[in-house]
């Protein structure tokens, strides 16, 4: 079932002209290459926020804050801690000032990839929130999946084509390593959908946000955590290749012993990787071990 579409005001052009207004007074000018869309609607913040259920012991970590359209309303709430990560130092400048003497506000101007996360939290976050940029949110994703202990709930916004490939199901055109890779430690959610004119500036296409939960309990152990994702990324280094090829492409081996790692497995070597379910890729991964050590010596 399509989730529901949550479309702009009549009044989104002018908070659009606001936002675009109170940027360039701070000397900022939203960059395509940063992929800097500011959410401007006050209804798609509250519901963005109410989704996360923020509470009293809740360490929330949001992620490009820009204006603080949804930290005000993360602030509004009991809780323990907000760390605010912002890119931009007049953005973080002007939060700075906004939240002035509220203890509980912690604003960090640093570049969320490249920032050391145990320096940018002082404690795990157990919730994070976030209108992601367009065009890093698929790596910060991945980064929080990376980093996700403590983490109990997540409430992200995403480009909708970038969020149609996170909650994709195997045998969908969209479905590929971001799928399985977030879905082997979360459980994604649609929430509902963001059309573009609730945006400064408008984007080309909607966005949606997601809710992502902790699966209930690894379906691997630690020590199998790297060749699972080796396996991830040489199933899909070739989409349009079989599982066989693709992964003797990438690793740089025969065939032959491939084909019997899959049989092993029961999987089928003609399969492509995009048809193949999440937990499979753990088991493929069990059987692959071997392999994976000796291509890596």
């Amino acid at each position: 079932m399509s989730p529901p579409n949550l479309r702009p005001l009549r009044t989104a052009e002018r908070r659009a002209a606001r936002a675009g207004a109170a940027l360039t007074a701070i000397g900022v000018r939203p960059r395509k290459s940063r992929g800097q869309n500011f959410l401007v609607q006050v209804a798609v913040a509250n519901r963005i926020v109410d989704a996360a259920h923020v509470g009293p012991e809740d360490r929330v970590l949001e992620i490009g804050p820009g204006l603080g359209i949804l930290s005000e309303r993360i602030a509004a709430h009991r809780l323990s801690k907000l760390t605010l990560v912002e890119l931009e130092p007049s953005l973080a400048t002007q939060l700075e000032q906004r939240f002035a003497g509220d203890r509980r506000v912690r604003i960090v101007n640093a570049d969320f990839m490249k920032a050391d996360f145990a320096a940018l939290c002082e404690r795990a976050p157990s919730k994070v929130i976030g209108n992601l940029p367009f065009n890093a949110a698929a790596a910060i994703l991945s980064r929080l999946c990376t980093h996700r202990a403590g983490i109990s709930r997540m409430v992200l916004m995403f480009q909708r084509e970038v969020a149609e490939r996170i909650r994709a199901r195997a045998g969908d055109p969209s479905y590929g390593a971001l799928t399985v890779f977030t879905a082997l430690y979360f459980k994604v959610e649609s929430h509902f959908r963001v059309s573009a004119g609730n945006f400064h500036p408008r984007p080309r296409i909607d966005a949606e946000v997601l809710v992502f939960e902790p699966q209930p309990r690894p379906i691997f152990d630690a020590e199998e955590e790297s060749a699972v994702l080796e396996t991830i990324r040489a199933a899909f280094s070739a989409p349009r290749k079989t599982l066989r090829n693709s992964i003797a492409h990438a690793l740089r081996l025969d065939p032959g012993p491939i084909d019997e790692t899959l049989r092993a497995a029961a999987i089928d070597p003609g399969v492509r990787a995009e048809r193949l379910p999440s937990p499979d890729f753990v088991r493929l991964a069990r059987h692959l071990r071997p392999l994976l050590a000796g291509s890596n010596a």
